[in-house]
């Protein structure tokens, strides 16, 4: 290999599964990156990727490949960025996927500000409820909330959101507004049901109980496997939710939704910063680390 562009070019493509995209992020002819490509597959003696008229694959070459060449190409600009000033306005791409509500309700309108401070930034936000894969996908770092599963990733904590019972004014008018667990049950109120699988497990109504957190079940009409749909139902008065304050702020201040049962907050939501591996803590990763850090602090407990 005669310098890392190459690496750029194929990890271009295999993030974004096209010549076409490839070449449009990068600001150069489709006809180079294609030779590019195939040159590098020349010189290593494999085939990288499946090519149809559709779509690019990673084959599994490819995918070994590129987990390398991404590991290569961090340490490539830490070096080049090691004496950089701490302040000095961050350039390139910064890949980033996080959870849908949090981007919508937090994230991106605190966004012009980070743009403003860096220009030359290329910001891909990725707004998911899934769990992304991290090397396959191409993310630089993601957002993650709750418990993390993978041990093979490194997550660096952020704090931990606050969570908070609620309910539409609407509903406390019908109901009353409970000030005890026994008001939950002697006021005959429901909650709004949120699972991963509708028709699986319910969680109950979760409140702190001595030095852990315990789970009521109070009655429900509506199941919901979408955190979108369930800040809706508590707002449309179905029911009572519990949800992170960061997502429902908005909601209380314009008073369409009111806090209740203060005392009895569920337990908070743990935030992380993950990424692939140590390298990846580029100088852009560690910047946009801090920067959501001061965003999700009004937030946190």
């Amino acid at each position: 290999m005669q310098n890392l562009d190459a690496l750029l070019i194929f990890a271009r493509v295999a993030e974004l599964t096209s010549f076409t995209r490839a070449a449009e992020s990068l600001g150069i002819q489709k006809g180079r990156v294609s030779t590019v490509v195939r040159g590098l597959e020349r010189d290593l003696g494999v085939a990288l990727l499946h090519r149809t008229t559709r779509t690019v694959q990673l084959t599994e070459d490819g995918r070994a490949f590129y987990a390398r060449a991404r590991d290569l190409l961090a340490e490539v600009e830490e070096l080049e960025t090691m004496f950089s000033r701490h302040d000095a306005p961050l350039r390139g791409r910064l890949r980033v996927d996080m959870p849908t509500v949090l981007a919508q309700s937090v994230v991106v309108p605190a966004l012009p500000q980070l743009l403003a401070a860096h220009p030359q930034l290329e910001l891909e936000l990725s707004s998911t409820d899934r769990r992304v894969d991290l090397v396959q996908e191409g993310f630089d770092c993601v957002v993650r909330l709750g418990s993390i599963v993978d041990e093979t990733l490194i997550a660096r904590p952020l704090g931990k959101l606050r969570m908070i019972n609620a309910a539409s004014p609407s509903y406390l008018a019908r109901y009353g507004t409970p000030h005890t667990l026994e008001d939950l049950r002697s006021q005959g109120h429901q909650m709004v049901h949120y699972t991963w699988t509708l028709g699986g497990k319910l969680a109950g109504w979760e409140y702190p109980d001595g030095d852990a957190y315990a789970s009521l079940m109070l009655p429900g009409a509506m199941q919901v496997n979408s955190v979108q749909t369930y800040h809706a139902a508590g707002l449309a008065g179905v029911g009572l939710i519990q949800a992170g304050y960061s997502a429902l702020a908005q909601h209380i201040e314009r008073g369409a939704l009111v806090e209740v049962l203060p005392d009895l907050r569920p337990k908070p939501l743990d935030a992380w910063l993950v990424v692939a591996h140590r390298r990846n803590l580029s100088q852009r990763v560690r910047a946009f680390m801090n920067w959501i850090e001061q965003v999700l602090a009004p937030y946190f407990e």
